[in-house]
């Protein structure tokens, strides 16, 4: 029962990880299963994990996958991402929780508006990047969702 609780507050903690960007969501997620699964040592315990651990590489996989295509059909640039990543990881340490997110943003805007040359031009290509982003944290949370009903389906089924 204890471990039950645990895994389930690691799960909950794993998922907020996700939406706010601040902790490696999907890998708590797991470790919240795995405190459940493991010590169970039986076939269903190992079951949910390998599902879990399963969603976990196929959501990682998908998250940049889907975003990577559509950044690349809408024509925004390896260097535009590559500066919003560096000012995103910037912004992580200037700003907590947000300034990954601004940073990013901010990085792909000033790339685009170097490369383009005017606001008017820069802003589609930073709205694509936001689009993105949005689509990534959507999908690691739809495989974080899973990982958590794997789990809960484990509980209803021990």
């Amino acid at each position: 029962m204890v471990l039950s609780l645990v895994a389930g507050l690691l799960i909950v903690v794993g998922l907020l990880g996700v939406i706010s960007q601040v902790l490696p969501g999907l890998i708590v997620v797991l470790a919240g299963v795995a405190v459940w699964a493991i010590p169970r040592g039986d076939a269903l315990g190992w079951w949910v994990f390998g599902i879990a651990a399963g969603l976990l590489v196929l959501g990682s996989v998908v998250k940049y996958l889907v975003p990577g295509k559509q950044l690349k059909d809408a024509g925004v640039p390896g260097r535009s991402l590559l500066l919003g990543a560096v000012l995103g990881i910037i912004g992580f340490f200037v700003i907590p929780v947000v300034g990954l997110f601004l940073g990013f943003v901010l990085g792909v805007y000033l790339a685009e508006l170097a490369r383009l040359g005017s606001s008017a031009r820069a802003w589609p290509s930073t709205k694509h990047a936001l689009r993105a982003v949005g689509w990534s944290i959507l999908i690691e949370l739809g495989a974080g969702l899973l990982m958590a009903g794997a789990w809960i389906a484990g509980l209803i089924l021990a």
